[in-house]
Order: structure tokens, then sequence, then C-alpha cells
């Protein structure tokens, strides 16, 4: 019986973590009620793919010109209604509608001063074109404090972020870090019963490992590059010479997962003259930045090296390439392609 009631009382819930490890008393809000929506609309995303037997062209675009598939609409509109259920956010914005929306159902009641407000920025199903063959995706979705994410500093604004993975298991990666606390990274698995208030913590605390290490990945995004760009081809090189294992499916969420889970990895989506940038900073890179620097990571802009998170937004269509993983790795691609420091 003893050993019993340890392990039930060692069970940690997504409820129990949250209050545990984020103790800011301005961000109850973003706690009780913007994470946990979140997460269960990211639960809702997995068992709707489960049952999308068939991926097919929904025959519209979005406002960048992508073609959207039937399960892209339908994860932006369980997205867009797990966040009309949370009061404190105010507006949201999506890759497939990027747009700053007025967001919630809910009427501000503000007799009391001012309360917790949050935009969100999401990538519904990041990954599209790997999700055919049944491949691991995403969801990626950046909570930033105030009414808008533009002209603010990305560092101190965006104060969480969630990586939603599809794969055999869906399961969760929660980044939290709040103006004058510590970051936090940890893994939730997620219910099949949309009841993610009382959900597993896989990995009470996410961080990547220190030198020296036991294996060492690298995931290599267009890799075609290397054919015309000499320095991303030493630098593909210099990984399989030093014996580094290939982890890399294309899928932009999975990979970097990987790294997480592992304790180690790089992923790196080159900028040249002939590949420009895809990745968009708002939907894609500022969530992604925020969970990697959480784990102990870097991510930064192979265009100039600088911070991920440095830059502040001017609009939401901005792209850039993504080196990120482990300290050691993104700073000898940084040194090695000659980046500005």
């Amino acid at each position: 019986m003893a050993d019993k009631a340890g392990t039930e009382q060692q069970h940690l819930t997504l409820h129990s973590h949250l209050r545990a490890v984020v103790t800011s008393k301005k961000h109850t809000e973003l706690c009780n009620s913007v994470i946990p929506s979140l997460i269960d609309g990211i639960s809702e995303i997995a068992k709707a793919l489960r049952g999308s037997q068939k991926v097919s062209l929904a025959g519209s675009a979005n406002a960048f010109g992508d073609d959207q598939l039937n399960v892209d609409v339908l994860a932006e509109d369980i997205i867009r209604d797990a966040i009309a259920k949370c009061p404190s956010v105010a507006t949201a914005s999506s890759e497939e509608d990027p747009v700053e929306r007025p967001a919630g159902r809910h009427e501000r009641n503000s007799r009391d001063g001012p309360e917790e407000q949050y935009t969100v920025a999401f990538d519904p199903l990041d990954g599209s074109s790997i999700i055919a063959p049944n491949w691991a995706v995403g969801t990626i979705i950046g909570i930033w404090e105030g009414s808008t994410a533009l002209q603010q500093p990305p560092a101190a604004k965006q104060v969480a972020a969630i990586l939603g993975v599809f794969g055999p298991r869906a399961v969760a990666v929660v980044a939290v870090r709040v103006p004058g606390y510590e970051g936090v990274c940890f893994e939730v698995g997620l219910s099949e019963d949309g009841k993610n208030w009382d959900a597993e913590i896989l990995r009470p605390s996410i961080r990547f490992a220190k030198p020296p290490f036991k294996s060492r990945y690298f995931a290599p995004a267009n890799l075609r590059a290397a054919a015309e760009d000499e320095g991303y081809k030493a630098l593909v090189m210099h990984f399989i010479q030093n014996k580094y294992t290939l982890r890399y499916s294309g899928g932009l969420v999975p990979d970097v997962v990987h790294a997480l889970v592992k304790g180690h990895g790089i992923y790196i989506s080159p900028v040249t003259d002939k590949s420009k940038a895809k990745l968009r900073r708002l939907f894609e890179l500022c969530p992604l930045a925020l969970i990697v620097e959480c784990a102990g990571g870097l991510a930064i802009d192979p265009a100039d090296g600088s911070n991920i998170l440095d830059r502040q937004l001017e609009d939401v269509n901005e792209r850039a390439g993504l080196v990120c993983g482990t300290k050691e790795d993104v700073n000898y691609v940084k040194e090695s392609l000659c980046l500005a420091t």
C-alpha cells in the first residue's frame, strides 16, 4: 500500500506541474486557462487526425498562397475554438489566417484594473507535405503578453510556447518564461478523452545535455542547397566526418523535438543565394526558439547569426532561416559560416 501511495503521490499532472513551476501571480490565467485550453485543442487535433483517413486539397489557399489541405482547415478551426474559450486572449493570428483578429466570445471587464491579456500566434498543422505518407507532424503555438506580437521584444513578450507532436503517440512540449523567472520546458502526454487538466507530465524538465555527448545528431533541412553552397556543403561534411547520426524527417516539429528528447541535436534550415528563407518568424521560429532556449539551447538566424528572439517583428510575413539545438553545435555552425557575432 505504501508503494502504491508513493507512486500516486509522484504522479505529476499538467495542473499541479504548472502551479509548481510558474509561481508568478501575474500569470494565473496563462496557467489556469490559456495553456490548458490550447493543449486540449492539440489533443482534439490528434483525435481528428486519427479519424481523417483521406488527406486532400481543401480547394482553398491561405493568405501566403499555399494550398490548404482538409486537415489544415480542420486543425485551424480546432485551435480557434480553443482560443475562444479563454477570456484573457484578446487576439489571435495563424499561418492560415495571418491577421491579428479579436479572439474570444467574452466581454472584458476592467473594473478591477489591468488584467492579463494575451495574443496567440500559431501554425495549426506544420508538416503538411509529409502527412500523406503518415509521418509525424505537429502544431506550433506562441503566446505573447498584450494584444499584439508586432513591434514587441520577443524575448520578453513571448511568455509561452507549445509544440504538439502527432506521431505514434500524441504529446506536447511546453515552455514558459515569464518576466523575472527562469524559463521551464516540459513534456505532457495528451489524453484521448480530451481531459488534459490531469494529463500526465512525461518529462518534468527537458534540458539539452552537457558535453561530452554519448550520441550526436544532426538534421540538415533543404539538403539540396549543399549542391550550390560550398559553406553548407562543408558543414554537412563536418557532421558526417565526425560521425553525427542523421535524424531528419522533413517535419520541423518532430525534428526539433527529437533533439530535445535525446538531449542533443542540431537543426539547420539554411539561407543561400538560391534558397531563400521559408520559415515564418511569428508562427514558427519564435515559438521554437523559446522552447529551445528554455531547454538550455540556442536558436539563431543563419543569415546574420543573431538570436531569433533578439529582433522584434514588424510584419506577420517576416521569414528567416533557422539553426537551433545544442549550444556547442549552434556556435560551431555560426563560426563556420562566418556569421556576425
